[in-house]
């Protein structure tokens, strides 16, 4: 499996090519013009307070290192300044390896050791999947936009909004032992 590491400007290449490689569809569900390098280099290079980015590498041999997947957590501003947005995607070939899964622990651990209380993530309707793995890492649906985005073909599509309030899970799994049992502090 990859290694999750912290995303460098050394990583900047690789990540643009991650985007690339991505089909059409999958970069419509993207926010920001992933494919443009000033956009990623300004990520590579922390240019956002309050945000932390990972990539998983892997050995690419000769050619470098190669990205298989891609999280972020984007501390929100203002009053909502406790909460996190998650950001996730994995390369076609690495989904169903677990890796969205790890990355997205990875980004769990991450923003609670952040202080952040809650965690939010977008996530179309119809991707299945990407819903599955995120509600088995304890996020609910907490909104339906209907018809809230449209896609490159001029589609209009429903977005799920998912939430993670971390407090309550904690104080859940603390009242359990299960802090003690991963040799957590309570």
């Amino acid at each position: 499996m990859a290694d999750v590491v912290d995303l460098t400007p050394a990583h900047c290449d690789a990540l643009l090519r991650f985007f690339a490689d991505l089909p059409e569809g999958d970069r419509t569900f993207i926010r920001d013009d992933v494919t443009d390098a000033e956009v990623v280099r300004g990520w590579a290079a922390g240019g956002t307070p309050g945000t932390r980015r990972w990539v998983a590498v892997e050995d690419g041999g000769s050619a470098g290192d190669v990205v298989a997947g891609y999280v972020a957590v984007l501390r929100l501003p203002g009053w909502s300044d406790h909460v996190g947005e998650v950001r996730l995607v994995v390369a076609p070939g690495a989904r169903g390896s677990g890796l969205g899964r790890a990355l997205a622990r990875h980004a769990l651990v991450q923003a609670v050791e952040a202080g952040l209380t809650k965690l939010v993530v977008e996530v179309v309707a119809e991707q299945g999947a990407a819903l599955a793995l995120f509600t088995d890492l304890g996020f609910t649906g907490e909104a339906l936009l209907v018809d809230h985005i449209r896609d490159r073909d001029g589609h209009l599509r429903d977005l799920m909004v998912l939430a993670h309030h971390v407090g309550d899970t904690w104080a859940g799994m603390s009242a359990v032992g299960l802090p003690e049992a991963l040799g957590e502090p309570s």
